[in-house]
């Protein structure tokens, strides 16, 4: 009898943060990436790699690392709701959160946190035998040194690895990829970006789980074009006509008289998600969002 396959993932958040933004924002998904389904398919390809069957395979241990702003500070940012959004999304899949707090003008300092802190519970929990096979949704070469300890210890590891270019809102090219030393240093190395569109050209429901469903059917249903935005509302002040929209790196504000279905408006929430495109305020040049469609539902 085949004997339960330990799996632990460990996600650094703001490395998937930055993945799941050049999908929601840059990419023609227009998606954010579904932690469900990723760990689903995260067990589909281990039990492919280790030539077993999926009902052994099985996750004990799951760990989620981020930087994040303190409560005064995410107000200010309209940030409280998203913030929200992924404790439920992880609360839901079983995973624990560790939150380190935000330093201003540190950003160095802060990832090397997260990466200490990550290893370190990384390694505990490995000596503690609370796993036989390691997936790690990383990209800072300093997780070699991780890896290569825990191939000492005998665990098999998996890395999970994005790489992609695009030239942001701001006119700033922005290139995003893990460290090749992880591929090589991992026993299964994956390159998500080439497995996501080969698998979202044949239509394999295991990738197109990655993503979130209602983004993908809304997607499908409005025919969105590559230029336009989806996004969520995280401010709405119904009495004075105006909002926000979440949107990298700064939320984008947007006026009611922009809505493309005037009776849409008494529907309008916190937490929708819209389609729009971004433009520019008539009467001082600053950005804003138009051509605004509730696509809830």
């Amino acid at each position: 009898m085949s004997s339960v396959l330990r799996i632990g993932i460990y996600y650094d958040g703001n490395y998937l943060s930055s993945v799941s933004n050049y999908y929601f924002f840059q990419h023609f998904f227009k998606a954010r990436i579904n932690i469900e389904g990723l760990n689903d398919f995260i067990l589909y390809k281990v039990a492919e790699l280790e030539k077993t069957s999926l009902q052994y395979c099985k996750i004990t241990d799951a760990h989620y690392f981020r930087v994040r702003l303190n409560a005064a500070n995410a107000k200010e940012l309209n940030k409280l709701y998203p913030d929200r959004v992924i404790d439920d999304m992880l609360m839901q899949e079983y995973i624990t959160a560790h939150y380190l707090p935000s330093i201003q003008r540190k950003e160095q300092k802060e990832e090397a946190k997260v990466d200490v802190a990550l290893g370190l519970e990384c390694l505990d929990n490995a000596i503690g035998g609370r796993f036989d096979v390691l997936v790690l949704v990383v990209a800072d070469h300093d997780y070699v040194h991780l890896i290569r300890r825990l191939t000492l210890l005998g665990i098999r590891v998996m890395v999970l690895n994005w790489e992609f270019k695009y030239t942001d809102d701001f006119g700033i090219d922005r290139d995003v990829h893990g460290s090749p030393e992880l591929s090589w240093h991992c026993t299964y190395p994956l390159m998500m970006n080439e497995i996501i569109e080969e698998g979202a050209l044949y239509g394999e429901a295991r990738v197109t789980n990655i993503f979130k469903p209602i983004e993908i059917r809304s997607m499908v249903k409005l025919g969105v074009e590559q230029n336009a935005k989806i996004s969520i509302i995280v401010n709405l002040n119904k009495e004075k006509g105006y909002g926000f929209i979440q949107h990298y790196p700064d939320n984008i504000f947007f006026h009611f008289s922009q809505m493309a279905e005037i009776a849409e408006l008494e529907l309008l929430e916190e937490g929708d998600t819209i389609e729009f495109n971004i433009g520019t305020n008539d009467r001082d040049g600053k950005k804003m969002a138009k051509n605004i469609r509730r696509i809830n539902g």
